[in-house]
């Protein structure tokens, strides 16, 4: 049907305008009534112009409502609450002047049509709308949501993308989001780079300062999303469209009359699940990670990000003097300028002699970065138990012991190894 909608909608724009293309249909089907003057009719006359002027305008209704479902089916026309749109696609003061130049020469796609991304997401136009689409409660969401516990404690909401929407971000992922720059400090979610290479930057060091980005994804929202496309060459419409495609609000899951309701709570922003995430708060946190690896310079320290968790560290074989107070507050002003805020609670100094760790791994002295003792002597402890068949603690699971023997296998393969086919056997 949408194919009908198009060529309908072609015969429209053929026709100049809505108006015209009725007046022609109806002259082409013959309803056009020629008008009269009422005074000279008889009775019955009177009555047979009255029912030629109402099947007139039924068909005139009928012919509009058409006009008006095809425009719907080629046309985005609205994209709900607080989101501004329109289907005019000329050229928004705020488009870069070079625009088409720009996306050249980052290699991405040439989207300057709506009808060029839904093709290249292989979508109509209302199912990208419906994607788009910002609705302050909903019965229907494109997302689905599930909790997994924080290291710190305590349950982290996932919004994972259904299907239609997933398969949309993973294109956006791929064509666009992996070709644009990120800085060379960042280390998550990037091919080559782990928790392994961040934590490798600060070996051997006489202080290490940790820090974290307080609500990092929800910090992130739809309209910075948006920035990011405007100024790799996407004009207002695509970035719109994009920004939208990669967010949505957060929602409080309600029920009322044996209904489920999902409600916004604010803006849409970054969904701590979705593929296209992590690439976007490396591709934001860019200017970010400019300046904190400048003032890490600055003081003699060295800087990496992985995700929301910053690390500072300062090299033992340096005659400088550590200044943390200068440091610290440069990095709260640098937070603030970018639209960041910095976890007090989370922030951490901790000098040589004390357990260093950074991503998890230890890092005291010159070797490379390395799971603690402690922790390999747990999971044996666990692997054994398991072995023995006694119950594992309240929390505890296999596929979480499996995620702990991946996560050791990252710098003791041996080990590792050892465990997941110890764990694969049971």
């Amino acid at each position: 049907m949408s194919a009908n909608w198009e060529t309908l909608w072609d015969e429209i724009e053929k026709a100049g305008n809505v108006e015209r293309y009725v007046q022609q249909q109806l002259e082409l089907k013959g309803f056009v009534v020629k008008r009269r003057a009422t005074d000279t009719l008889s009775t019955r006359e009177l009555e047979n112009y009255k029912k030629e002027l109402k099947t007139e305008a039924l068909e005139k209704r009928k012919l509009k409502k058409e006009a008006w479902q095809a425009y719907r089916a080629t046309h985005i026309v609205h994209l709900g609450t607080s989101i501004y749109w329109s289907d005019d696609s000329s050229h928004d003061r705020w488009d870069l002047q070079d625009a088409e130049k720009r996306l050249l020469e980052n290699q991405l796609p040439p989207l300057t049509q709506v009808k060029h991304l839904t093709t290249a997401l292989n979508l109509s136009i209302p199912q990208l709308r419906s994607l788009c689409y910002q609705r302050d409660a909903t019965t229907d969401t494109h997302y689905r949501r599930f909790e997994i516990p924080k290291r710190s404690g305590g349950l982290r909401a996932i919004w994972a993308p259904r299907p239609q929407l997933k398969k949309a971000q993973r294109w956006i992922l791929r064509e666009i989001l992996d070709r644009m720059l990120v800085h060379g400090a960042a280390h998550g979610f990037l091919a080559g780079r782990s928790i392994v290479t961040n934590a490798a930057q600060h070996t051997n060091s006489q202080v290490i300062v940790k820090l974290d980005i307080k609500d990092f994804f929800p910090s992130i929202s739809w309209r910075r999303v948006k920035g990011v496309f405007r100024k790799a060459g996407y004009r207002e419409q695509i970035a719109t469209l994009l920004a939208l495609l990669c967010t949505e609000s957060p929602r409080e899951v309600v029920s009322h009359e044996d209904k489920t309701y999902y409600v916004a709570l604010g803006e849409r922003c970054l969904p701590q699940g979705a593929p296209t995430s992590p690439a976007l708060t490396n591709i934001l946190c860019l200017q970010l990670d400019r300046r904190l690896t400048g003032i890490a310079q600055k003081f003699g320290w060295c800087y990496s990000r992985y995700a929301d968790d910053l690390t500072f560290s300062f090299p033992q074989d340096t005659a400088e003097t550590s200044n943390i107070s200068h440091l610290l507050g440069s990095i709260q002003r640098v937070m603030t300028d970018e639209g960041f805020s910095v976890n007090m609670k989370k922030t951490h100094v901790i000098r040589a002699g004390n357990v260093q760790e950074v991503t998890g791994l230890l890092v005291n002295g010159q070797h490379a970065p390395r799971v603690s003792r402690t922790k390999k002597r747990q999971m044996r402890a666990a692997i054994h138990n398991l072995q023995q068949q006694k119950p594992l603690p309240e929390g505890e699971s296999r596929e979480r012991l499996m995620g702990y023997a991946a996560f050791i296998a990252m710098t003791d393969r041996p080990l590792g190894q050892q465990m997941i086919h110890a764990l694969m056997a049971l």
